[in-house]
């Protein structure tokens, strides 16, 4: 059973001093300097990777840990399953105690429903782009003709690495064409 402490800053200019000073009781404290939107840090996914039965993670605060609502619920879940707590010391909130998970829960329903509402924003955007026209997805790089002519190329022994050359397409797309 230890305290293991994760401290981020969003950038390079911002010092940790003040988050390490609240997490020096911690057994050991993962850092980094990096954006909470950029998907790839590496000390958080160490920490992670660190934390065993009985431990507790220790940050200042919630937004140190996690991106979104979601994230901090995505995080949540693999603290749960390592079953090792989590605290937050500048918010107050221990999931070893009932508030404590009472707000985890809280913001789990609350990220459920952004992404909900957002999906529903989403499809509504769509159907309406589709009412007036709008094309979605990639245009064909090929005209019919063009089309034709790597069918007939094909048929008469042409090779796909030859055609993929000629007509500037990937392999996969030079079999797309091929088939439809």
């Amino acid at each position: 059973m230890a305290f293991i402490g994760y401290a981020r800053v969003s950038s390079v200019g911002q010092s940790l001093d003040v988050q390490l000073d609240k997490l020096k009781h911690c057994k050991k404290t993962y850092q980094e300097k990096q954006s909470g939107t950029n998907q790839n840090r590496p000390e958080l996914k160490a920490c992670l990777d660190y934390i065993r039965e009985g431990d507790t993670l220790v940050v200042t605060r919630l937004d140190r840990l996690a991106r979104s609502t979601l994230h901090l619920c995505q995080i949540a879940e693999i603290l749960k399953k390592e079953k090792v707590e989590l605290q937050v010391l500048d918010q107050n909130i221990n999931t070893k105690d009932a508030t404590g998970r009472l707000l985890f829960n809280m913001l789990g329903a609350i990220a459920q429903f952004e992404t909900e509402i957002r999906a529903e924003r989403q499809m509504d955007g769509i159907n309406k782009a589709k009412e007036r026209g709008v094309a979605f997805g990639r245009k064909r790089k090929m005209t019919q003709e063009q089309i034709d002519e790597l069918r007939e190329r094909r048929k008469s022994g042409t090779l796909i690495k030859t055609l993929m050359a000629d007509y500037d397409l990937s392999k996969a797309s030079v079999y797309r064409y091929l088939t439809q």
